[in-house]
């Protein structure tokens, strides 16, 4: 009797992989009845004489490949792979992304989100300047899960300044976490569609994920990450520079906002408004400026928005 120990890509989401109580594995036993096989977290066990053992892991690195490109698997698939039969790649949708959690479709909906797909792979610091729901930190965070899964980087660090607004932080309950993390809340729920519970705690406890103030940027270099600073409209221009001058090598950098939304004092300036009349016309840098045509939440958004630019003006 042999065993071989596979382990399964830190990609692949196991309940997707071994299937809702265990029923892809149990199918897999049912058409291989010569060998035991067992799986525990992300290592699969076959046991058996050692060509079946071989013949059963590539049906297994079969399955897991598949997994990967399509973030889906169904019973017909494993036993089409098993049986030797042509395993058609399921149809990409445009504008995809990649695939989220349950499978969910995370896709560049608009005309200033796909240009923000597109210029991410040419240029190293790209503003994305739009409303609130036009998708511009949605679509940054999806950029950078992306090229985390593609191990095209090692870390993903994002970043918003905690503006007060109303309450002193001082005055706030808890430890600093828990008095800065209500300011980070929107960036949790956009990688908690992108990346499973489990794999999602272990990045953020190993560090491969960092979410974190502003201020908290200060000395480091960072390298071999993409970075994002959300709600930039809010930082002062000595904080922007701080923050872009962090920049290190095989780092990509992605600075959102919305210039109608400046919480600052009105003696301080917005150090986004300042790094966008600074920087626009410098090549490796691009300006996307989204507007309400690329709001995605509820259709009374964008109608809002309106209304208060109707206003304004």
């Amino acid at each position: 009797m042999h065993e071989k120990i596979i382990e399964l890509n830190e990609n692949i989401d196991p309940v997707l992989f071994y299937g809702v109580n265990n029923a892809n594995i149990l199918t897999l036993k049912n058409l291989l009845p010569k060998i035991k096989l067992s799986a525990r977290g992300a290592i699969v066990k076959i046991e058996g004489n050692e060509s079946e053992i071989n013949r059963t892991a590539e049906f297994i690195h079969q399955i897991e490949k598949y997994c990967l490109e399509n973030n889906a698997l169904t019973e017909e698939i494993i036993v089409g792979i098993v049986k030797g039969e042509e395993i058609l790649p399921q149809i990409k949708l445009e504008n995809l992304i990649l695939y989220g959690v349950n499978g969910k479709n995370i896709t560049a909906r608009t005309r200033n989100q796909q240009r923000l797909v597109a210029d991410f792979f040419t240029n190293d610091l790209l503003f994305a300047i739009g409303p609130a729901g036009s998708g511009k930190t949605y679509t940054a965070i999806a950029l950078a899960v992306k090229s985390l899964k593609n191990k095209e980087i090692k870390r993903i660090i994002l970043s918003r300044p905690a503006v007060e607004a109303g309450e002193k932080l001082g005055f706030l309950p808890g430890d600093m976490k828990e008095k800065i993390d209500p300011y980070l809340q929107p960036l949790y729920d956009a990688l908690q569609d992108m990346i499973t519970p489990l794999k999602l705690r272990d990045y953020l406890e190993n560090g491969t994920i960092q979410i974190a103030p502003l201020a908290f940027m200060r000395g480091r270099t960072l390298s071999d990450a993409v970075v994002i600073l959300d709600e930039a409209q809010n930082t002062t221009v000595q904080q922007i520079k701080m923050f872009l001058t962090r920049m290190g090598l095989n780092t990509k950098m992605i600075v959102t906002g919305d210039v109608t939304q400046i919480d600052l004092p009105l003696s301080q300036k917005s150090g986004l408004l300042d790094a966008l009349h600074k920087l626009r016309n410098i090549k490796g840098i691009t300006v996307i400026e989204f507007d309400k045509s690329d709001i995605v939440r509820h259709r009374l958004v964008q109608k809002i928005v309106e209304a208060y630019e109707k206003a304004e003006k």
